[in-house]
């Protein structure tokens, strides 16, 4: 008998009995892979935490209470439980479901999230929130063990744990943080932990204590919060002010129910430490988590991709990198809990003192490269481009301030595609580009790419090099010399009179395809990669005034403080008549890369028009 499609409202679940809910979560399973393989997203921990998902919709009211998915890439089940049922299947698509939670999209999605570490100081706003506005409802926080290395999450933990207030922290633990004691044992232990016999227990010693002369009241708490620490784990939340309770089975749905039930009323801050398989309900993704975390379409039977597989950006960057390390003994390789979305995975095989996943802490992975190269070492740091803006301070001020010769690496700049607006490198131009002491680069093509890497690593100053996610060319050779770069120097592609494109990275495809297209309507173009944004050749983009005054500028990033508006900076006062492409001042949704580039103007068919219009040509 099919449960989930008889589930009209998303407190529905309340209804079943609980025997059922292990067959609905399976049900759930299945439509959550169904929709993956087609539509592809984030697999591996949207399955590990559907027994949990089902257990929190059975306990608590979704109507009133707060869930805080942290990343929200688990978030997959709550979604379909919460009125998206039907339309799952546009997962990830243009108009469709977000992969991610978002409080436009719906109600139950309490706060938006894209990253991580976020989700217990954002609880910790709602619980603030309904007590000063006299509400009742309860805040619950699901937290990831990869989150909980982020440093907002602990400065979350700590003020939650100052301010005492209620609030339910669960710490989604995929085998890989502070414990794997599950079963009979941990079972037993967090059943006591939550009784309230244990808790009045521990409020009578305390209150006994603070009439004895001799210890001091803290003293006193001290010692029966080491002897709990004996007995049970998670001494580093108590000492924070929080409940702990746990470790639990994440899959054991009937355990949770009766653990949740009894921790939901806890006063106070309440940490529950739930131990789940990253990927469970599908033998594929429980052998290769990591493979399955991100995954395009694929077939479900093999789990084996089936797109026809094409070289990125990022594995160019990974052969390179690999490539000048054999070398070099200097060059380090630093990223933030992403070593394989970032290509740094074979270089941690190849040379594995040599490289550091700091977990998601991409401030501090920016900090400690500044001083890998403060003592003598060429540290690479690979970022996604959304992901760097956490660290744009320590930028600033560690790295640039010093000059330091870090290599800041920024993969998936400019549009994403299905991961929408929350990870769209839109902004890592503007944001850069006004600091002083950076070379900016950005590669039309994985060539260019290499040739870049290998010219930063010889610089005495910061450098930053951006590029898309996918793939670009496709042309590819990885036995090539690898060059070195003039730095600020631009390159002028394609020679023309009527009208100049000038243009950053992987755009360049598009312009000279334009180009070639506009041959054929006698119209006689130019195009200029101009390849730096920072140092800028303004000597190439004063030339362009020697032949034509009419500019197309084109880049794949927000158009507020992007490239073109540094061309309009140097022209400004002449005759020139410049339109610039780029990314509108919104965030931009989610839906196929070159669908959401083709509607911000991002297209062949768009340059094309845009130089006709200077021309006045219809």
């Amino acid at each position: 008998m099919a449960i989930l499609e008889n589930i009209s409202s998303p407190n529905a679940i309340k209804m079943l009995k609980k025997e059922e809910l292990a067959h609905l979560a399976q049900e759930l399973r299945d439509k959550i892979i169904q929709t993956v393989s087609k539509n592809g997203g984030h697999l591996a921990s949207s399955l590990g935490v559907v027994d949990l998902t089902v257990a929190l919709h059975y306990v608590f009211d979704v109507e009133k209470d707060k869930f805080v998915w942290d990343v929200g890439h688990q978030s997959y089940a709550h979604k379909i439980l919460t009125g998206r049922k039907d339309n799952f299947s546009t997962l990830r698509q243009y108009k469709g479901i977000s992969g991610f939670p978002k409080i436009s999209e719906s109600k139950y999605d309490s706060f938006g999230t894209g990253h991580a570490s976020t989700s217990i100081s954002a609880g910790l706003g709602f619980a603030v929130a309904r007590d000063i506005k006299r509400q009742d409802y309860k805040v619950v926080s699901i937290i990831g063990d990869g989150s909980m290395t982020g440093g907002l999450a602990f400065e979350g933990l700590q003020n939650a744990g100052t301010l005492s207030k209620d609030m339910l922290v669960i710490l989604n633990d995929n085998q890989m943080f502070i414990s794997q004691r599950v079963g009979v044992l941990a079972g037993y232990f967090a059943n006591i932990l939550t009784a309230s016999g244990v808790k009045k227990l521990e409020e009578t010693v305390l209150k006994f204590a603070s009439k004895l002369k001799f210890l001091s009241f803290n003293s006193i708490k001290k010692i029966v919060r080491r002897f709990k620490t004996i007995l049970f784990p998670g001494i580093m939340f108590e000492e924070m002010g929080f409940s702990y309770v746990g470790p639990i089975d994440g899959h054991n749905i009937n355990q949770l129910i009766a653990i949740l039930v009894k921790v939901k009323d806890i006063k106070g801050p309440v940490l529950l430490h739930v131990v789940t398989k990253k990927g469970k309900g599908y033998k594929p993704a429980e052998q290769d988590p990591a493979k399955f975390h991100g995954v395009g379409p694929f077939n479900i039977e093999t789990g084996k991709a089936i797109s026809l597989k094409q070289v990125t950006y990022t594995e160019v960057f990974s052969k390179a990198i690999v490539k000048l390390a054999k070398d070099n003994e200097k060059i380090v390789a630093i990223t933030a809990a992403m070593p394989d979305g970032t290509g740094l995975k074979e270089f941690s095989k190849q040379y594995p003192n040599r490289f550091f996943d700091v977990g998601i802490d991409e401030a501090h992975a920016v900090t400690f490269s500044a001083a890998l190269a403060a003592g003598g070492l060429k540290p690479v740091v690979a970022i996604y481009s959304t992901f760097m803006q956490r660290a744009l301070d320590n930028i600033i001020c560690d790295v640039a301030l010093q000059n330091l010769p870090v290599v800041m690496i920024l993969d998936r700049a400019g549009i994403v595609g299905e991961d929408g607006a929350t990870h769209n490198g839109a902004f890592d131009l503007s944001y850069l580009k006004y600091i002083p002491n950076l070379t900016i680069m950005a590669p039309a093509n994985e060539t260019e790419l290499q040739d870049m890497l290998n010219t930063a690593l010889t610089l005495k100053n910061p450098s930053v090099i951006r590029y898309p996610r996918g793939s670009g060319t496709r042309v590819v050779s990885f036995h090539r010399n690898f060059k070195f770069l003039e730095i600020g120097k631009s390159k002028l592609e394609v020679q023309g009179k009527d009208v100049c494109i000038v243009c950053l990275g992987n755009v360049l495809k598009n312009c000279i395809e334009a180009a070639d297209n506009l041959k054929n309507k006698d119209v006689d173009v130019s195009v200029l990669n101009i390849r730096f944004l920072k140092p800028f050749d303004e000597i190439a983009i004063k030339n362009i005034l020697t032949y034509t005054d009419k500019i197309v500028t084109v880049e794949e990033n927000s158009l507020i403080g992007g490239m073109g508006e540094t061309v309009k900076a140097i022209l400004s006062g002449t005759s020139a008549k410049i339109y610039s492409i780029g990314l509108p001042d919104k965030f931009i949704e989610h839906g196929k890369q070159n669908l959401i580039r083709e509607l911000c103007g991002i297209s062949t068919e768009n340059i094309e028009k845009q130089v006709l219009k200077l021309l006045n040509r219809s």
